[in-house]
């Protein structure tokens, strides 16, 4: 499991997103994965990545989704690649929350490939525009994912926990998903077969002519910030160039912050 190889870097970030390592008594235990039958092809290549023995087995259940899914599931019990992943930073039991980033070095494009083909989605829309994202419930995985496609996309994103289940949604469209989706998915990259198909068609997306390139975001600094505790929305708006939608919120995050801002006029207190 040596992380500075491509194969073994996109085999452990499918794992920690996807497995499930778990501990019996004494020194039994067991890592599993479980994908869709149509994807049992990558089950196949960890098992040959792996020199230990392993079984790859076929199961028919219902779920939310059907009434017969068809999946394949990876068993491999040998305690010592149990506790070579665990080391790199694979938790026994639940681990949605927290795993990370491999403790050692590794490829980070595979890696976080690896994340993408497991929890993630790359495609183009009903109207053609590309899109990448992927959903985790760890932070340190949503920080790491940020990071690298603020790197190689030159798109900043802070997301936060969504209320419905508390997850990450991370979401890159157009130039910047192009620029990601050509750096985690190159040409020979090992993949799920299904999303490199995907990968080709975003990396091959062109900005069609006309249509307008999103300029970069206007960062709020701490002038900026003094002139909307100073003002009203609509006067801060004219001071600063911005829009008074803009100024409203960014009096409304101050204030919820605990910064001191001036009372809004009744009009812009619909944040208050």
């Amino acid at each position: 499991m040596d992380l500075r190889r491509p194969e073994y870097s996109h085999m452990f970030g499918f794992l920690q997103a996807d497995g499930h390592l778990s501990a019996g008594t004494g020194q039994r235990g067991r890592l599993r994965l479980e994908v869709s039958a149509r994807d049992r092809e990558l089950l196949e290549r960890f098992q040959r990545l792996c020199p230990y023995p392993s079984s790859i087995r076929e199961r028919t259940r219902a779920t939310n989704f059907s009434a017969e899914h068809a999946s394949s599931i990876w068993t491999l019990c040998a305690l010592e690649a149990r506790n070579t992943l665990h080391a790199l930073g694979m938790p026994y039991g639940r681990k949605s929350t927290l795993i990370g980033p491999p403790t050692g070095d590794h490829v980070a494009r595979d890696y976080l490939r690896g994340l993408v083909d497991a929890d993630g989605a790359i495609g183009v829309t009903a109207k053609g525009f590309p899109f990448l994202s992927l959903t985790t419930s760890s932070a340190a995985v949503s920080d790491y994912f940020c990071q690298f496609g603020l790197a190689v996309g030159g798109a900043l994103r802070r997301p936060g926990r969504n209320a419905r289940d508390g997850v990450f949604n991370i979401l890159y469209t157009n130039d910047p998903a192009v620029a990601i989706a050509r750096e985690l998915y190159y040409e020979g990259s090992p993949a799920l077969a299904r999303k490199a198909a995907k990968a080709e068609i975003v990396r091959a997306w062109e900005r069609p002519a006309g249509m307008r390139a999103r300029s970069a975001p206007r960062r709020w600094t701490e002038v900026d910030d003094a002139v909307v505790r100073a003002h009203p929305a609509d006067t801060a708006a004219v001071l600063l160039g911005r829009t008074v939608a803009s100024c409203t919120m960014r009096r409304w995050r101050l204030a919820k912050a605990g910064e001191p801002v001036e009372p809004a006029p009744p009009q812009l207190a619909l944040f208050s």
